[in-house]
């Protein structure tokens, strides 16, 4: 089905195996960049697992991680690595997102690439900086806690998978605003219905922070749970102001000389 407002010249139609294609060629670029960044990435990897394990330092007092196997120290440098190129990569590939959706947008929604790099970047970055300044010490503060009266001797590698867990759902989460631009976009959702599925979206929010929280507190999953709701209150603003409904009024701009 055409979009109203636009013809055929707008949005090109792609056969299947043109989308495969498409979707293959960016799949492609997308992996050489963070093949690239985890290059950089690998040379700094011993620095870069020093800074993820700073926020724990404070709790451990002269106590440092520890590991049992002879490879452990190598596969760590290897997923510390992965990790980061995962952020350095980012603007790179969601560009490469972007540029595969690019046919089925209007010509005016085609300039957006710049901005849409720059704020999902920016949201993903920032929510796993939230997971590490703010989940994660909150986290191993509690657990700690609860391990009182015991010696505790962290292995790196499963320390490491904590926090990496915990870092890259909160970037994920972040995007929230981002998903719901493109939703919005299309049509899917509107500002008034994601408003009237406030409460539902709350209960939902909860949940995810459940399970992205390793710890069973309420004070925990609150911290998680409470950027989210914020965020999905930014995404009811996104929607209202670059909704699906003011599309018309967007196609009329385009079509005055």
């Amino acid at each position: 089905m055409r979009r109203r407002g636009t013809n055929a010249a707008d949005l090109p139609t792609m056969s299947f195996l043109e989308h495969l294609e498409e979707l293959r060629k960016r799949l492609l670029r997308a992996v050489l960049a963070v093949a690239v960044a985890f290059l950089l990435a690998l040379t700094n990897a011993r620095r870069i697992l020093d800074f993820l394990f700073r926020p724990i330092e404070p709790l451990l007092g002269a106590d440092r991680p520890v590991f049992l196997d002879l490879t452990e120290p190598f596969l760590l440098y290897m997923k510390v690595a992965f990790l980061a190129a995962l952020f350095l990569a980012a603007p790179a590939v969601l560009y490469q997102a972007w540029a595969f959706i690019t046919p089925g947008l209007y010509p005016r929604e085609r300039r957006y690439a710049l901005p849409f790099v720059f704020f999902a970047t920016v949201f993903f970055v920032a929510g796993g900086a939230f997971g590490y300044y703010v989940g994660f010490p909150a986290a191993c503060r509690f657990l700690l806690a609860v391990a009182t009266g015991f010696e505790p001797a962290l292995r790196i590698s499963s320390l490491f998978s904590f926090e990496s867990r915990m870092i890259l759902a909160m970037g994920l989460v972040f995007e929230l605003p981002t998903v719901i631009y493109f939703l919005s976009r299309l049509g899917i959702v509107t500002a008034p219905f994601l408003w009237h599925q406030f409460k539902y979206a709350v209960l939902v929010i909860f949940i995810v922070a459940a399970v992205i929280t390793p710890t069973p507190d309420v004070i925990t999953q609150c911290i998680f749970a409470v950027p989210m709701i914020l965020l999905y209150l930014l995404g009811i603003l996104v929607a209202y102001v670059f909704g699906r409904e003011r599309a018309p009024r967007a196609v009329a701009d385009e079509a005055a000389p």
